[in-house]
């Protein structure tokens, strides 16, 4: 017999908040599962701790199974008034379930009108056309991974 993983549910759950409303445990997790993807899957060491995951003006997304985080984002404020999605990944586990574009509709509700950008990994740059974004810049590498700068046309 087969236990699912906590990442087989149906239905994760969503979460926002506000850095300085995380738990110590919530922010851990999402840190943990960015560090999974982001460090030791695609093994690309960098310093994954920016120093922006507590400013005052960052908000956290996130879907929960059970009390597993299987997917995260990170909506920064930009000086400018741009905002700037980043970090946006889902537990290997979890993929092809659309658990990215909930996310993706969430922080964009959020969003609204307001002025968006994000750097796409080159192979990701389709998803985010799915919600809007463009190509707004030329393409750069960073940490070894082509990344592509894009912005969100306002709806």
């Amino acid at each position: 017999m087969t236990v699912p993983t906590p990442a087989a549910a149906t239905n994760p759950t969503l979460h926002r908040a506000w850095a300085a409303d995380l738990d110590p445990a919530t922010l851990y997790a999402l840190l943990a599962l960015r560090t999974e993807i982001f460090v030791v899957e695609q093994e690309c060491p960098y310093q994954e701790l920016d120093g922006r995951d507590l400013e005052p003006r960052t908000r956290h997304h996130w879907l929960a199974d059970g009390g597993t985080v299987v997917a995260t984002l990170r909506l920064l404020a930009d000086p400018g008034g741009v905002l700037r999605i980043g970090r946006v990944c889902t537990r290997a586990d979890a993929r092809g379930r659309g658990l990215g574009h909930r996310l993706m509709d969430s922080v964009l509700a959020e969003v609204g009108d307001r002025p968006c950008v994000l750097d796409a990994q080159e192979v990701q740059v389709p998803f985010y056309a799915r919600h809007g974004f463009v190509p707004a810049g030329e393409l750069f590498v960073e940490d070894g991974i082509p990344h592509v700068p894009m912005e969100r046309r306002r709806p």
